[in-house]
């Protein structure tokens, strides 16, 4: 989908480059395009502080055409009302794609582009979301030895187990037959942090828990 921006030679069109480069370090795709090039050149001077991802991304464009045209620079202006101004931005844009093919926008870099490089991907990482890790509720069952079983004790073991990822839910004690009843019960773990497995294996049927528990099946498994 084409991406359009208006008027970025004003404060509102510099904020929509702004919002549009949040947690990105360039206008298309992962690596410096022709999309780059093209606004680059509408923008008439580098974004200010009040805009540091588009002020970042300025100066990353700037850096990779100073190695593609190494002739020194003294400046220029270029004249004309300021409504005019992306229009102007048009031939450079439209020249530096008819050139593309020729130009070594990513030669070797400097130690100091280097740098500026590592500093850029660590802000755009500061800008990221730290992703989530997903939920599963679960359904266990917890059977005793037999029929003289403290459920009430059992019941206190199973609560006892804690960790990180790991929320006891609702309980109730089920008739299994002939006086002896089991616990179901529900927990929520962060996937990353517990495995039904392992609280199963080394917390719930280990010393000292297995004075009390026979056994643990997992009757139901959701993600959240």
């Amino acid at each position: 989908m084409a991406i359009t921006f208006s008027d970025l030679h004003t404060e509102e069109g510099l904020k929509s480059v702004e919002e549009h480069l949040a947690g990105k370090t360039y206008i298309s795709g992962d690596q410096l395009s022709v999309d780059d090039v093209k606004v680059y050149a509408a923008v008439s001077v580098k974004p200010s502080d009040a805009f540091p991802n588009a002020s970042r991304w300025f100066d990353c464009v700037a850096s990779h055409l100073a190695k593609s045209f190494p002739g020194k620079a003294v400046g220029v202006s270029i004249g004309g009302s300021a409504a005019a101004a992306p229009a102007q931005a048009e031939a450079p844009a439209a020249a530096a794609a008819d050139d593309d093919d020729d130009m070594d926008l990513f030669g070797d870099e400097t130690e100091e582009e280097k740098k500026a490089a590592e500093e850029r991907e660590a802000a755009k990482k500061d800008t990221k979301k730290p992703k989530e890790s997903g939920k599963s509720s679960v359904l266990m069952e917890v059977k005793p030895w037999d029929d003289e079983t403290d459920m009430k004790k059992l019941e206190e073991c199973v609560r006892a187990v804690e960790m990180p990822g790991l929320l006891w839910g609702a309980s109730k004690l089920v008739p299994v037959g002939y006086g002896i009843k089991k616990l179901t019960i529900m927990l929520t773990i962060v996937d990353d942090l517990v495995s039904p497995d392992n609280l199963i294996e080394d917390y719930l049927t280990c010393e000292p828990n297995n004075e009390y528990i026979q056994s643990v099946d997992i009757v139901a498994f959701n993600k959240i």
